[in-house]
């Protein structure tokens, strides 16, 4: 009989972290619903959102990004957690991501909740800097699309009202179709 430490299995801390985001979202998402679900991982994301705009900011000493580096910044965080997210087009009015590979690998697949991070991460940047972002998730590999689409929107009504909107000076809000920060 062979040792435990001797046996090839694919478990590091990547592999283990992924796992416990898409059963806690399994969870949430088997007891709450798909919905409410999301709106508690947008909590979690609109936090981690913050703290990673602050890392941009401090890095680049400045206060606001530009729209440039906001989507210069949306781009390599996600290359960073190991995304493979690029820029299609941007304008004033939208910042438009595709996407080859999740962070989350394919423990992403049927659990559509996780692109929460993603929308309120981007939102949360975006608005923060830009004072106005509406997300919206065209397409997900969660869903089952070969890849993603996020447009994020930087003019007030210009997105859909499927869209979560983020604004500079946020506070979630927890249930409601389409919902995403409202002002403080």
């Amino acid at each position: 009989m062979g040792h435990p430490v001797d046996v090839k299995i694919d478990l590091d801390r990547d592999v283990f972290l992924r796992t416990l985001v898409r059963e806690l979202a399994t969870s949430l998402e088997s007891v709450i619903g798909l919905e409410e679900a999301s709106g508690y991982i947008s909590l979690v994301g609109q936090a981690v959102g913050t703290q990673i705009d602050d890392m941009y900011l401090k890095a680049l000493a400045t206060h606001q990004m530009s729209r440039e580096q906001v989507a210069q910044a949306l781009v390599d965080l996600k290359r960073r957690i190991r995304g493979d997210f690029y820029v299609i087009e941007q304008d004033d009015a939208k910042i438009v991501l595709g996407n080859r590979a999740c962070p989350f690998a394919e423990k992403v697949l049927g659990r559509e909740s996780m692109c929460m991070m993603t929308s309120n991460v981007f939102g949360t940047i975006a608005a923060r800097n830009l004072g106005y972002a509406s997300v919206e998730l065209q397409e997900t590999i969660a869903r089952g699309d070969a890849g993603c689409r996020v447009v994020v929107h930087l003019v007030p009504g210009a997105g859909p009202a499927s869209g979560r909107e983020y604004f500079a000076d946020t506070q979630p809000l927890l249930s409601g179709p389409g919902t995403g920060t409202v002002p403080a």
